[in-house]
């Protein structure tokens, strides 16, 4: 029972972050889902500058905004949505203002869950997590919006084209447009994240960069079934599209790695140098 305290004192530090956490998290939300934001420009003279201001909207708010931006950007023109369930538009407002609460929200998150584990770390892992942190989250954020602007769309428009080639009526249900659309830009942003992932468990000496190296082989396997996975059509086109940059990326994290542990063992004169002249 001596470390009933200590074990006390960890929960309520863990219920204190999870409550911050979930209120700006819940703000967020809350703005996405309550709010639309009106366009309006400012004329400075011969300089004109766009702005938008929110506007208390509950049923054309951010996200309905969204989701007519991600039609105009994603599909083939002539592709036709349809409403198929009867809460099928309250769905795709809730997926949308969720995925773009993560998005918004991840500094926050990795804020609060740096500041969690601080304590119990060591004097390099604090600065390993600092020095990741920004990155992670820029990457993660990176990704996601790669796949919404460029990579999702390119396989939207890919995959209708099988359909206009078996002359197949393009036709969409509004829940399913959404839900891949998010998935598959979501994937992204966790398929950019695998080079910090690396890289982390080198530098925590988990993991020698040599191995990564090594077990190639696996990664390629791995990522190809981590598209098939997460892809949430059965065409092995989405897959690839996964796992082509998620492979990329893994050479990329087992470069930086082995780069790092060069530059530690040539710091201290290298594993197998002399200890004298």
């Amino acid at each position: 029972m001596a470390d009933l305290p200590r074990i006390l004192a960890i929960v309520t530090e863990a219920r204190r972050r999870l409550v911050r956490l979930g209120v700006v998290l819940a703000a967020i939300f809350g703005f996405l889902i309550f709010f639309e934001l009106v366009p309006w420009r400012l004329d400075l003279g011969a300089v004109s500058v766009p702005f938008a201001y929110p506007w208390p909207s509950p049923f054309y708010n951010v996200t309905a905004q969204v989701f007519r931006a991600m039609v105009r950007w994603m599909l083939p023109h002539g592709v036709t949505l349809l409403n198929v369930g009867v809460g099928d538009s309250i769905v795709v407002q809730m997926e949308i203002g969720l995925l773009l609460t993560l998005i918004f929200g991840m500094p926050w998150i990795v804020h609060e869950l740096g500041a969690f584990l601080v304590p119990a770390l060591r004097g390099h892992e604090r600065r390993l997590l600092r020095e990741i942190g920004l990155p992670a989250s820029l990457l993660f954020a990176g990704g996601t919006l790669a796949g919404l602007f460029f990579l999702t769309p390119f396989t939207f428009r890919l995959l209708f084209l099988y359909v206009y080639a078996m002359g197949l009526a393009p036709v969409l249900g509004a829940q399913s447009f959404v839900t891949f659309a998010l998935l598959y830009s979501l994937a992204f942003g966790v398929v950019f994240e695998l080079p910090v992932f690396l890289y982390a468990l080198t530098r925590l000496g988990v993991v020698r960069a040599a191995a990564w190296g090594k077990h190639w082989r696996g990664a390629v396997i791995g990522a190809l079934v981590f598209g098939m996975i997460v892809t949430p059509d059965n065409s092995g086109i989405t897959m690839l599209l996964i796992a082509t940059p998620m492979i990329g990326l893994y050479f990329g994290g087992a470069y930086f790695a082995r780069r790092w542990e060069s530059r530690r063992d040539g710091g201290r004169g290298g594993p197998l140098a002399p200890a004298g002249g």
